[in-house]
């Protein structure tokens, strides 16, 4: 009997390891593995290319409403942007410091939602975001929402960017999580949040193989399937 082919959402805070943790799920299971949070970042790499976003993170709505018209933006599974690997450049800093407010505005999360939906619509995946389970596919039959100490995600987060070698503080990073923790949920449209039905992941002190450990008893005690 083969394993069912369900709709893994996985919400939570910034550097959880949300994307690295679905993306072992979706290897293990032989899923398709979905980085919504890449999409809006991608978004706001061509907003700042095309200055529509300041340093102030001041925003012409109106002409990246009219922009994204012709934006093509794919998963293969890195993000590309037209023809072009974004991959590298989605993870820079200025990315970061701005994607929160752009990924507020209804209109983007419209257009990333039908992405997302149009490329989930046969299950078989796994998606990690801010609102896949509330918002995107709030019929999921599993939901996980990650969370971890502020101090652990921005260690995490600022060892990340060192060794890819970016010169930034870890009081920098710090504030960068801070500032987008108040922003995702506070936003008026898809806030994070933990949906009703979710299970809660708090990963502070585990290792990815115990988050598979605990991941793996569920699938079997829920949905049987052989893991």
């Amino acid at each position: 009997m083969k394993n069912p082919k369900i709709i893994i959402a996985i919400d939570g805070y910034s550097s959880t390891g949300k994307s690295s943790f679905a993306k072992l799920i979706a290897k293990e299971l032989g899923y398709v593995h979905l980085d919504s949070g890449a999409l809006y970042r991608a978004i706001t790499l061509h907003a700042l290319r095309k200055g529509l976003i300041d340093y102030r993170n001041r925003i012409d709505e109106d002409s990246l409403m009219d922009s994204l018209s012709t934006l093509k933006i794919s998963l293969r599974p890195e993000v590309y942007l037209g023809d072009e690997n974004v991959e590298t450049e989605i993870r820079q800093m200025d990315v970061s410091n701005s994607v929160s407010p752009i990924s507020a505005i209804p209109f983007v999360r419209a257009f990333v939602d039908n992405i997302l939906r149009e490329c989930g619509k046969d299950g078989g995946i796994v998606m990690d975001g801010r609102d896949i389970g509330t918002n995107v596919f709030p019929n999921a039959e599993l939901k996980i929402f990650m969370t971890a100490s502020p101090d652990e995600r921005a260690t995490r987060r600022y060892k990340e960017m060192v060794a890819s070698g970016k010169h930034v503080s870890f009081e920098e990073v710090l504030k960068n999580l801070s500032e987008r923790d108040y922003i995702d949920s506070h936003r008026s449209v898809s806030p994070l949040r933990q949906a009703d039905d979710a299970i809660v992941l708090d990963n502070t002190t585990m290792t990815m193989e115990d988050q598979m450990v605990w991941l793996k008893g569920i699938l079997r005690d829920q949905f049987g399937m052989d893991v």
